[in-house]
């Protein structure tokens, strides 16, 4: 891993950052676990990530924006305290693959995110609500 691009000089981004307060989830071990992060930089090709803590992660995760409901498949780039760093997977995505064959793993992935969101939704209304509710 490398250091962060603050402290990096040699490293040059080939899209300016945008910065963000965007909510985001990491999905990882086949998205049997997950952290909340926020978002504070992104541009097409990465993203900065800030956690409540210092988490460890793999070095390939799935990034879930619900704001933007979008899923992207990233690797990390450089870790440092609380921080990540990534880089997207479809920016260095092959040429020879179909472009259908992309949307349709990002369309899956996002609705597999929903469902694991209205999951724990559902889960969290029934802890909320009457015990003897059966609804949803």
């Amino acid at each position: 891993m490398t250091s962060p691009p603050e402290q990096n000089p040699e490293h040059r981004r080939r899209a300016p950052r945008q910065k963000s307060f965007l909510r985001g989830m990491d999905y990882f071990n086949n998205r049997r676990s997950s952290f909340d992060c926020l978002i504070r930089d992104i541009t097409p090709e990465g993203a900065r990530l800030v956690f409540s803590s210092s988490v460890s992660t793999p070095d390939v995760i799935e990034l879930y924006i619900p704001q933007k409901e979008q899923t992207l498949s990233a690797r990390v780039m450089w870790r440092h305290g609380e921080e990540i760093g990534l880089s997207f997977a479809q920016a260095a995505a092959a040429p020879d693959q179909p472009a259908e064959a992309g949307d349709l793993a990002q369309r899956v992935a996002r609705l597999e995110a929903e469902i694991a969101t209205l999951k724990r939704v559902v889960k969290k209304l029934k802890i909320d609500g009457d015990p003897d509710s059966d609804a949803a």
